[in-house]
């Protein structure tokens, strides 16, 4: 498939366009917010405070999603500053987008009496499936993607046929979401959901992130593969720490 043949425009009429990098998001938004308020509506969580959550959660995380990206392009953007706020170029790194969005979670269910890790299991598939379907803005773009390769489902991108690691992270992110979904009533700790889903959204990132040619540095390293190790074993931990507690709770 030739991706260079793909437009990142849905409508283009003089200074008025509409990208479908920014349909796909708001796409992912209402998808997700649709099956939190799902899940409230069954654990017994008010439908007002999900919606309120993600009003004020989603643009902060697309902010912090923006921020990481930046600064860990800073060499680019500190010579083309007007290109900062233009999130519709994309740009986003979604490891800014989650420790925003729980930093911000965190602080408004202190504020609203909710519990935290309840609300975080809630929003859990919400986030791993809004991914999958956010990548395919990343295909729009036409940027994401890997070295060059002869594997059959290889794609043509910037004159060659690459790894469209868009597609290979959108693909691993709807299997977190299937066994999220399968899982959701079976763990016994409130948080350990949640915790799931970060240690396996980073342990396919760290992986596909080693196909990937535009990967943002920390020197010699790649910084998505290193904040992915980092989630990983903080999300383990406290997968541990919260089956123990409820076992000693409930004994």
């Amino acid at each position: 498939m030739h991706l260079s043949e793909i437009s990142p425009f849905i409508f283009s009429w003089g200074p008025i366009t509409i990208r479908w990098y920014g349909v796909l998001m708001m796409v992912a938004v209402l998808v997700g917010t649709w099956l939190a308020l799902r899940e409230a509506k069954r654990v017994g969580v008010k439908a007002d405070d999900i919606i309120d959550l993600v009003l004020i959660c989603a643009p902060i995380s697309w902010l912090g999603a923006r921020l990481y990206y930046v600064i860990m392009s800073w060499d680019y953007y500190s010579v083309n500053l007007s290109e900062i706020p233009k999130i519709w170029h994309g740009g986003l790194a979604i490891h800014g987008g989650i420790l925003t969005a729980i930093l911000t979670g965190y602080i408004f269910t202190r504020v609203r009496g909710m519990n935290f890790w309840q609300t975080a299991d809630i929003v859990a598939p919400s986030f791993i499936l809004g991914q999958a379907i956010g990548r395919w803005g990343n295909f729009f773009n036409q940027e994401a993607y890997g070295y060059p390769t002869d594997l059959p489902w290889a794609m043509y991108i910037d004159g060659a046929y690459r790894h469209p690691t868009f597609l290979y992270e959108s693909l691993w992110n709807l299997m977190v979401f299937g066994l999220l979904m399968f899982l959701r009533r079976k763990l016994p700790s409130k948080g350990q959901l949640f915790m799931l889903y970060l240690a396996l959204y980073s342990l396919g990132r760290f992986f596909i992130e080693g196909f990937r040619t535009d990967s943002l540095m920390i020197g010699p390293l790649r910084a998505a593969q290193v904040m992915s190790i980092i989630l990983m074993a903080v999300a383990g931990l406290i997968f541990i720490y919260l089956g123990k507690r409820n076992r000693h709770t409930s004994a």
